[in-house]
Order: C-alpha cells, then structure tokens, then sequence
C-alpha cells in the first residue's frame, strides 16, 4: 500500500506560503518584511490555483514560494534587524530610566547591516549592473530634486545630488550620451555605457512636492539599495576610466551654484591604479618566482605537445614580469596550418565581450557633434540640463552669473558661435554698431535645436529654430511605433489626401451644378453612383457610356470609378479577417478571449487617438489656406 498524501502537505500547498505566514515564519515585521523582499528582489507569485495554494481557501492574498521564504531566514540583513529591533528596547528603557551614559554608549553601538553582499548577489557580472540602473537612475535624480522634511533627510538629498553629478561627470567625460527627448515629466535621456543602453528620466528645476498618498519608506527602501549599486558601478566606471573617485568637490564653487562644475576630474595617479600583480598570484617554488601566467602557459603547452606524463619545469620569473598585465583570455595558437586544425566550435574565447573589449569599442561619429561651436546660454533657459547635452557632445558653452557661478567665458567672447535662447523677438533701436556686428556672427536657436541636432546625429539648419519662430514638432527617438501619430509624416500624404478631396468636391459641386442649370441633375448622379458600384468591366462600361449621355466628362468620372475599387478592395479583404478572426475566437479560452479583447481594445484607442490627431491636423491646415486665399 502506498503512502497516504495529507491535505496541505503537498503540491501548491507546500510550494506556496501566504506573507501572513511568511511573516509569522521569519519572526519580523511587516514593515521588516516589506524592506527583506525589496532588498532581496523577491515578489509575490501567482499560483495557478489559489485555493489550492490556500489550502482551501478563497480569501484574497499574497502568495510567495516557500523556498523564498526559506531564503530569506538566513539574510544577514534580518538577523540585524532583531538586533536593531532589541536595541530600540534597550535605548527607550535606558531613556526612560534617565541612563543617559548608558543611552550614550548603545547609539554610538548602534547596530547597522551592510548592502554590499546583496549587490554581488543580484549582480554577478559588472555589465548585468550596468544593464539594472535605469531605475536606480531615475530615483537618484528624482530625490535630488525633492525638498528636504520629516521624511527625507537633507543628507539623503545631498547624497542623491552627488551621485547624480558623478553619473553626469562621468557622461560627459566619455560621451556616451545618445538621444534627449524633452516631455512633460521631465527629460529623458539614454547613454551607452560598456554596449548597454541605459534609460533615465530627470525632472524638470520646478518645486516639488511629495503627493500624500505615496508611501515614501517603500521609496526610501528602494533608495538604500540603489545608492549602494550605484556607489559599486561608479566606482568601476571611474576607475576604468583611469579618474579618482570620488571626484573631489570644491565647496566654494558648490556654494555659488555651479552644479556639476563644482567638481574636478581628476587622473588616478600610477600607484593609485591597482596594479595586476594582486590579480596574477605569484608563490615561490624551490627558490624560483611563478607566476599563474605561467602555470597556464605551461598547461597549454603540455596540451599541446600531448606529453602529459611528462614533467615539466617552470620557468622562473622576476618581479618585473610579475607585474605585468595579467591576459583576460589566451588565444590558442600551437595550429599553425588551419587545416590540419580540428573543427572549432560555434563560439570561442576569442568573441566572448569582455569589459576590455566593450570599453575599447568605437565611438559614433556623432559623439563630438557640437566640438567646433562654442554656445552662450540666455538667462531664461536651464542651465543643467543644455550644459550637460553641449559638454556630453564636445561642444563649449558659457552662461551669465544669475544662472550660478562657474562660466569659462563671458557673454563678449569672440569665439560664440551659437546663442540658445527662449525669449520672443525684439526690436533693441540702441544697439551699438559692435553688438550688431556680433549678432550677425553668432545664429540665435531656440533650445529645441540642440535637442534635435542630438536625435538627427547631424547639425540641422538654424532657419527653422531661430529666433521667435513656430518649431517643427519634437518627437520622440525612443522607439518607431508604426500605428503612432507623427506630425511630419502627415505633412506630406495627408495634404496631398486633402487636395484630392477638394478637387473631388469642386468636381463635384461643378458636375451638380452644371447638370442642374442644364436640367440634367437626375441622370448625372445616377451615372455616378452606377460608377461607384460597379463590380466588373461591363457595368464600368454602361456606367461610362450613361456618364458620356449625361455630360460629365471623362477626368470626373475616372476619379469616381478609382474611389469605387479602392473601397472595393478594402472591404473584401476586411470582412474576409473579420470572419477569420471570428474563428479564431471561438478556439480561445475565456483567459485568452479577455486578453485579446483588452489587447484589441488598445488597438482601436489608439486608431482613435491618431485619428482625431489627423482630423485636427488637417481642419489646421484648411485653416491656413483660406486664410492664405483671403489675403
């Protein structure tokens, strides 16, 4: 007889555990276990059936994998917590007691866990960090921006600040920055570091203010966690890089507002710089200096020759060839005629990405798009967010004082090629002859220039950014959506679509009117709508022959018999999808059903949303041409 299976001691019952279990399981609070799952990354999953996993029951809850759970009670982090947990005790009975030197002595022994193994944990690899900071991106800008209260400590904003200059600094040192697009949130930019596309998103200098119905310790939680990864991943960038960091700060121009120029770049020194000789181990065998270079040149030569029960003797090395770099991978060269070579496998050492290889790969040309001009910015655009673009592209620019201290040069430098300015036009009647002059030499361009000089990768003319103009609409370079407005794309078919209804129109109103002076309205509309309905070429024929009886001419007709098989040709094949798809629903479950009728739903909004965006975009446009017509 085989063994009885109990309720609940198998299957989803056991692979599942509810959060008032978990919590219960890992002797913590809520609050501890919300922060354990956010620093651990682990979530809650779904089972597939939830009264199954409930053992029973239906009542509405979270559910997390037991093995997760189990995960979690051996976290360093949590055995922290207790301690911290026990030392609050201590501290508010020592408080209560009057103990002041024993309050003294527990919060200098304050217990205080550590993030650092989490981050090796969730990041094995460099380039995997590299690959997750986008969100740790977004938060470390958004709480730079936040004022300081109850909640949020000014150090946690200063430190959030640093950070986010030291991310800046190190884009524009290497300029890697790619596209910029200006939205309502806020700016968003994307930068390839190491062959990953990192995305972020920085708000715009306005007051912020955190919404009451955020709960701000989640946020905080997340924050911990990313201002460690970023601490970990800055470090490895700079000193790639060959630059000291932290970079040092200088507090005098940090008092005066000049944001990240307040700090300096600097080159790590030689000794600064970890040598290789700590990567390659060097032990001392009778006398003799060997290094782990050798010891796998040796094992590849003994491969090679096949005497591998011969013994081998080391050669020794100085301290000099001991400290030299140390190979990341050894290309295999003992086959000197490739055909005589066995067959290689599909990949190799020799095209696995290395952090050498990704560092060394070529810079787009557009990376130095703005190294000939040199720009002044007018008192009323940001100052932030256009420095970072120029420096981050090899360009120069300065900046008047009210807009913080720091400026390479002044508004009188002869060397201004570009003046980025959002100010209206005006008429200045005092204006010496020298400022004249140097307003004919410099091209004033509204900001949006700069932004899609980026996106286009090339210098775009001035004329349509100058000055007071109407801009070009500014799009997005994230993504090519194919069922999305675009306002250039518009310009051109839906003028041309336009005209052609206009021309339909006057014909027709011309073919009306002109039958109904000659009496003859009935049979020129029947010959029409004979056209518009025929099927095939004889009814095209008769519908041409009592169009000719009537008096249209043949240009009219034409059009109405060509509107009539493009409409043709479009209904046929759409009832056609429509009853397959009809099918195709009727083979889906209600699972199924519901998504592909959410998904279609999205669909049709957006056909919606991109139609009205048209309708307006041509009433626009009729607009300007009688307006044209009338002057």
């Amino acid at each position: 007889m085989g063994r009885l299976k109990q309720k609940g001691k198998a299957g989803a019952a056991k692979a599942y555990m509810t959060r008032s279990a978990a919590v219960k399981k890992l002797q913590c609070s809520l609050a501890d276990f919300r922060r354990l799952c956010i620093l651990k990354g682990i979530f809650p999953r779904e089972p597939r059936n939830r009264k199954k996993a409930n053992k029973g029951s239906s009542a509405p809850t979270n559910f997390y994998y037991a093995k997760d759970i189990a995960y979690l009670a051996h976290e360093p982090v949590l055995r922290k917590l207790r301690e911290h947990k026990a030392f609050a005790k201590k501290l508010s009975r020592a408080l209560g007691r009057g103990e002041w030197s024993s309050a003294k002595s527990l919060e200098e022994n304050k217990p205080v866990y550590r993030l650092d193994h989490i981050i090796k944990e969730r990041y094995p690899t460099f380039v995997d960090a590299v690959r997750d900071i986008d969100d740790a991106l977004c938060m470390i800008f958004l709480f730079a921006s936040l004022p300081s209260d109850s909640k949020v400590s000014p150090t946690l904003i200063e430190n959030c600040a640093r950070l986010a200059a030291e991310w800046q600094l190190y884009v524009m040192h290497t300029h890697s920055l790619r596209k910029v697009f200006l939205s309502i949130k806020g700016v968003y930019y994307q930068a390839e570091v190491f062959d990953q596309t990192v995305t972020w998103l920085v708000p715009y200098q306005f007051t912020q203010t955190i919404p009451s119905d955020v709960d701000v310790r989640v946020m905080l939680t997340f924050l911990e966690l990313y201002q460690t990864l970023l601490g970990f991943v800055f470090f490895k960038l700079y000193t790639d890089a060959g630059l000291v960091y932290p970079p040092p700060l200088d507090p005098q121009k940090d008092e005066g507002a000049a944001g990240v120029g307040a700090f300096n770049l600097q080159e790590a020194k030689p000794n600064q710089v970890p040598s290789a000789a700590a990567k390659s181990k060097v032990v001392e065998v009778d006398g003799k200096r060997i290094s782990s270079k050798d010891v796998r040149q040796t094992i590849k030569s003994i491969s090679a020759s096949g005497s591998g029960d011969a013994d081998v003797e080391m050669p020794s090395v100085d301290a000099e060839a001991a400290n030299d770099e140390d190979e990341e991978f050894v290309e295999d060269t003992t086959e000197e005629n490739p055909e005589d070579a066995p067959d290689a496998p599909a990949f190799t050492t020799a095209t696995l990405p290395t952090l050498k290889t990704l560092s060394t790969l070529p810079q787009s040309t557009s990376s130095k798009l703005f190294a000939p001009y040199t720009f002044w910015l007018s008192r009323e655009t940001s100052r932030p967010i256009f420095e970072f673009i120029v420096r981050s592209f090899g360009g120069r620019i300065g900046w008047p004082a009210t807009s913080g201290s720091g400026s390479p040069f002044d508004e009188s430098d002869e060397s201004i090629t570009h003046v980025i300015i959002d100010r209206p036009l005006v008429q200045r009647p005092n204006e010496t002859e020298a400022e004249k002059e140097r307003r004919r030499r410099r091209k004033y361009v509204q900001p949006q220039w700069v932004v899609d000089c980026v996106n286009a990768g090339k210098i775009l003319l001035e004329d349509l950014y100058a000055q007071g103009k109407t801009l070009p609409p500014h799009l997005s370079p994230f993504g090519d959506h194919a069922e999305a407005y675009d306002p250039t794309a518009g310009l051109v078919g839906g003028e041309d679509e336009e005209m052609e209804e206009d021309e339909e129109v006057e014909g027709d109103e011309d073919v009306v009117e002109g039958s109904e002076e000659e009496g003859t309205a009935r049979p020129a509309k029947s010959a029409l709508k004979a056209a518009a309905s025929a099927e095939d070429e004889a009814a095209l024929r008769a519908a041409e022959l009592a169009a000719e009886a009537a008096g249209i001419d043949y240009g009219t007709f034409e059009k109405e018999a060509k509107k009539a098989q493009k409409k043709a040709s479009k209904a046929a094949p759409a009832q056609e999808d429509e009853a397959e798809k009809d099918m195709n629903k009727m083979m889906m479950s209600n699972k199924q059903r519901k998504l592909y009728e959410r998904m279609k739903h999205g669909q049709k909004k957006r056909a919606e949303e991109r139609q009205n965006l048209e309708q307006k975009k041509r009433a626009i446009e009729k607009e300007k041409k009688r307006r044209a017509k009338s002057s």
